[in-house]
């Protein structure tokens, strides 16, 4: 079992580390409104990143295989949904009046997992290349994988948020936090053309 764990965790480093929709989200949040204000956002997410793969885990996966329709629509409405948080951050740094911009939510990050297609090709891998049934039962070892994929995320997007927060402090006059939104919203911008057309 320790062997699967091991390559379990040599697999998943480079794909939560590497710079996604889910670690731009965070870093940019973060470096708009603090550490602090990512919470809840990654708390849901994180949430919903235990439960949908073990859903997928326990026969999601063959749904999916069945209707591949259905990962159609997550890749177009994930990949619009992170133009849309985009479109957030490039007139956060601009708007006067009117309604504040606010931190991301709880509901922001299940959000995000929900319709991020990466995240769903990344656990069905997960599953065909490390579950295997005659190491233990098929519960304990989705419940394995699950666990492990969820908290080696919340590592790599704390560290992520982590950045973002150190980031925001060198950027304090408004031109600088406007020039790091815009940063920040041209990536993840650039992320969701990514997750439209790959």
């Amino acid at each position: 079992m320790t062997d699967i764990v091991i390559a379990l965790c040599i697999f998943l480093f480079p794909l939560a580390y590497s710079p996604g929709p889910g670690n731009m989200f965070f870093a940019a949040n973060s470096a708009r409104f603090g550490f602090r204000s990512t919470i809840p956002a990654n708390v849901g997410y994180h949430l919903a990143t235990w439960a949908v793969p073990a859903a997928i885990g326990f026969g999601f996966l063959a749904t999916l295989e069945q209707f591949p329709q259905v990962f159609l629509v997550l890749k177009v409405g994930g990949g619009l949904y992170v133009f849309w948080l985009a479109w957030k951050l490039l007139r956060a740094g601009v708007l006067k009046g009117g309604r504040e911009p606010t931190p991301a939510t709880f509901a922001d990050g299940v959000i995000l997992l929900v319709l991020n297609p990466k995240a769903y090709v990344i656990m069905a891998l997960m599953f065909t290349q490390f579950l295997d049934p005659a190491r233990g039962t098929q519960l304990a070892m989705v419940l394995l994988i699950t666990s492990i994929f969820t908290l080696n995320n919340l590592m790599a997007f704390t560290l992520w948020a982590l950045v973002g927060d150190r980031m925001s402090r060198l950027f304090r006059t408004p031109e600088s936090a406007r020039i790091l939104n815009g940063a920040f919203g041209l990536l993840l911008a650039g992320i969701a053309l990514w997750m439209l057309f790959s």
